[in-house]
């Protein structure tokens, strides 16, 4: 009888030898293609250090942060303020910016008041539109209010 040739069969199989080759260029590819956003934040115009601005009282609306992350609302050079909750900031604003439109927001956190109460505060007033904003720390021993 004779001797029959044993022919091989292709492999049905996927190499693997290449595998890692591919995983790191698909890798390298959506690293390369990925776009991140850039974060949107408040537009910060900072004076000169030799400018000084003298604003009248009854032009501000301060919001004074507690350290128990209350909010005071301060109109003008009155010494007394209104206490709200955060969530009424943007509304406050409003009505305020409606009846004198040259109103500067005026956010004085205390020095003890948690970081998240004066960021819903300017979350507050960037959600009304708030174009002039000023930020000032309440003295330790201060009343809250601008003198």
């Amino acid at each position: 009888m004779p001797t029959r040739s044993r022919r091989s069969r292709p492999d049905g199989g996927i190499p693997s030898s290449s595998m890692a080759d591919i995983a790191f260029l698909l890798l390298v590819f959506f690293l390369v293609t990925t776009v991140f956003p850039k974060d949107q934040g408040l537009a910060v115009v900072l004076p000169r250090a030799d400018e000084v601005v003298d604003v009248s009282p009854r032009n501000l609306l301060q919001f004074v942060v507690d350290p128990s992350g209350g909010v005071e609302v301060v109109r003008g050079a009155d010494s007394r303020g209104q206490r709200l909750p955060v969530s009424r900031v943007a509304d406050v604003w409003r009505e305020e910016v409606a009846a004198n439109p040259n109103l500067i927001a005026v956010v004085r956190p205390h020095g003890n008041a948690r970081y998240g109460a004066m960021v819903a505060v300017l979350d507050g007033l960037k959600q009304a539109r708030a174009q002039r904003i000023s930020l000032q720390m309440v003295p330790a021993e201060g009343s809250g209010t601008i003198r």
